[in-house]
């Protein structure tokens, strides 16, 4: 039967934009015609762009209000208009950028949201309440890995208000340059990794003995939230184990003392500036900065104005939006703050002869977006509106409330562990081509840019923003479900689609010095 979203449909999002993407599923054929007189003049795949006016070669094809790129041909309206026959604009400069810290109109606080989590000791508040095995090298992880299986199985079960067991396993912590410039990355990582809220201040460290990366260094005493004569670290080549089977046996007892301590935690009710909330995206596509992700920056918004922490990162999908993001900065030191992590960064991807045309991805670009320009001011929607409060390097504990940029690299799982490492209990992630993408270590809410992959993936996506698209629902609609949805996840009232069937991608670190 014949529906509205059958109709020809185009999105334009800006006043000044000379292109706008096709919103119906499958695309549409040469000849189209749209209710407002524009005739298509050749097939136009879904999320691609149409040229909305005659466009010159060489002048500016315009989405979002900016350049994405300059026109290599003649594009006459009504014409595709894709990667192929774009070039790719200069970056803006990072030495003439408007910085914030002016008067602002102040946000109206939003009272009266809470969510039941678990407190800590250090004042921090779990949405899980899990133990994590962290461990140094990763010559331990598949001992870890046996020891946790026979945890869950034997121990587990002993302790109904322990949600999970995870071990922290990764390919770092020894045959690197452990004091090389960037070699702190990694190991802020792993020590802030184990201090998560969702963790619950109950540390456990296996390491192997011969490693570079030493436990007193990955996680002194001196960085727990209270210190305690309790011991927390196991040590594989300890004479006082005589087998592989002493080995677990170690892992298994001290695991067991973790999990009464953390079985006697219970969920209270707690304000919503609890919250320490990341968003990211991954499987992108040209709908993503009109739907899903607007939307996320309208829950961002709303967890703001509540008190909550929210943390935005993926520095390469910001990086050619930078210039609007100082100028939201709260203070001119935050604005400096965001510079310095642009600067740092074009610099890393400089020594490795590589630049951000490296982003997106081919699936990004199936799904309509041309190249990293159109891809950021995607991106950067997930924002929101309010100011930026703070910025942090990758794998530091973020401090600070509000609106936050947490710099990471552009992969989803890097982003991921770094956002953990961050100290974020929730995570919202927006895809526009689909992932099964999850963490173990704090609920992942996946949102839909378009409705068919919703639907098509139904047991896998969460929230359907879609709807924006062809008019069902608004931003402030879908923005308002996902707060919503925030809040009864954290509160263990709702599970996420990728905690009901375990999926949970490894730990993936970031590490820009050198490997010997």
């Amino acid at each position: 039967m014949q529906t509205i979203e059958q109709r020809p449909l185009y999105v334009k999002v800006h006043p000044a934009d000379n292109v706008a993407i096709v919103v119906n599923e499958g695309g549409l054929p040469e000849g189209t015609r749209f209710e407002c007189g524009l005739k298509l003049l050749e097939p136009v795949p879904e999320a691609h762009k149409v040229a909305l006016v005659d466009i010159r070669r060489g002048e500016s094809v315009v989405r979002y209000g900016v350049n994405i790129g300059h026109a290599e041909q003649d594009i006459a309206r009504g014409g595709w208009v894709h990667e192929g026959i774009l070039t790719l604009p200069e970056a803006p400069h990072l030495d003439d950028l408007p910085i914030g810290g002016a008067d602002r109109k102040k946000l109206t606080p939003l009272e009266g949201f809470t969510f039941e989590g678990f407190l800590n000791d250090d004042g921090s508040v779990g949405t899980k309440n899990i133990l994590g095995i962290s461990t140094t090298v990763q010559c331990v992880a598949a001992t870890v890995d046996y020891a946790v299986k026979r945890i869950k199985a034997e121990l587990l079960p002993k302790y109904p208000n322990v949600d999970d067991v995870i071990a922290i396993t990764h390919v770092y912590g020894c045959g690197v340059a452990i004091n090389a410039p960037g070699s702190e990355i990694p190991i802020r990582t792993l020590r802030n990794l184990s201090l998560n809220p969702n963790l619950g201040g109950a540390p456990l460290v296996v390491s192997l003995g011969c490693e570079k990366l030493q436990p007193a260094q990955m996680l002194p005493i001196s960085s727990l939230p209270i210190l305690s004569s309790v011991p927390y670290i196991v040590r594989l080549q300890d004479e006082e184990h005589q087998s592989f089977g002493d080995m677990v046996a170690a892992i298994m007892e001290m695991a067991e003392k973790r999990l009464a301590q953390l079985n006697g935690r219970t969920r209270t009710t707690r304000p919503a500036s609890d919250l320490v909330v990341g968003v990211q995206c991954g499987g992108s596509d040209a709908f993503s900065g009109v739907t899903a992700n607007p939307a996320v920056g309208h829950a961002a918004d709303l967890l703001v104005r509540a008190g909550a922490t929210v943390m935005f990162s993926e520095v390469t999908e910001v990086r050619d939006a930078i210039h609007l993001l100082t100028a939201r900065a709260e203070t001119e030191q935050v604005g400096k703050d965001l510079i310095r992590e642009m600067a740092w960064y074009d610099a890393y991807l400089q020594r490795g002869s590589a630049d951000r045309s490296a982003n997106p991805t081919p699936g990004n670009k199936r799904g309509g977006l041309a190249n990293i320009v159109e891809k950021a001011m995607g991106s950067i929607a997930k924002a929101g509106t309010s100011p930026i409060s703070g910025v942090f390097g990758p794998g530091e504990r973020v401090t600070t409330k509000g609106l936050i940029f947490a710099a990471t690299p552009a992969s989803d799982f890097v982003c991921g562990t770094l956002q953990l490492a961050a100290s974020m209990n929730m995570h919202v992630f927006t895809t526009g081509r689909g992932t099964p993408y999850g963490l173990a270590m704090a609920p992942v809410i996946k949102v839909a840019s378009r409705t068919s992959l919703a639907e098509r993936w139904a047991d896998l996506i969460d929230v359907d923003a879609g709807t924006i698209a062809t008019g069902k629902q608004t931003i402030e609609e879908v923005g308002e479900t996902i707060f919503r949805m925030i809040l009864d996840v954290a509160s263990g009232r709702k599970q996420t689609c990728a905690d009901h069937w375990g999926l949970h991608n490894e730990f993936a670190l970031f590490n820009p010095a050198p490997i010997t």
